[in-house]
């Protein structure tokens, strides 16, 4: 089945930190760039990171860069996430895209004291 699976997401404090996941099956990972995309409740969705295929380059939105770093794992098919000093306002659900598949669900990230 083709498809992604987001997790790792939780309640985390503001200043925290958290890794999120994302698998990939059913095509070949290893051949395409990799992004993470966030949904806040009632904003649309937007881009958060992209990694190049071989994870040598990457790009990030201006509201996460310095705090945010996307890493892959090909031979896992995997796709991270690693989130630092979170604020309030990176509360929302994230997805990671890939190949073309469809949006999966997702994992909610909270950020709240």
């Amino acid at each position: 089945q083709v498809q992604l699976v987001e997790s790792g997401g939780g309640l985390v404090q503001p200043g925290g930190s958290l890794r999120l996941s994302c698998v990939a099956s059913g095509f070949d990972f290893s051949m395409y760039r990799a992004s993470w995309y966030r949904q806040a409740p009632g904003k649309e969705r937007e881009w958060v990171a992209t990694i190049s295929i071989a994870g040598t380059n990457t790009n990030y939105a201006d509201s996460v860069k310095g705090r945010f770093t996307i890493s892959r794992a090909n031979a896992q098919n995997t796709v991270y996430l690693q989130m630092g000093d979170v604020k309030p306002e990176d509360t929302a659900v994230y997805y990671c895209k890939a190949g073309g598949v469809d949006w999966g669900q997702g994992t909610q990230v909270t950020v709240s004291s």
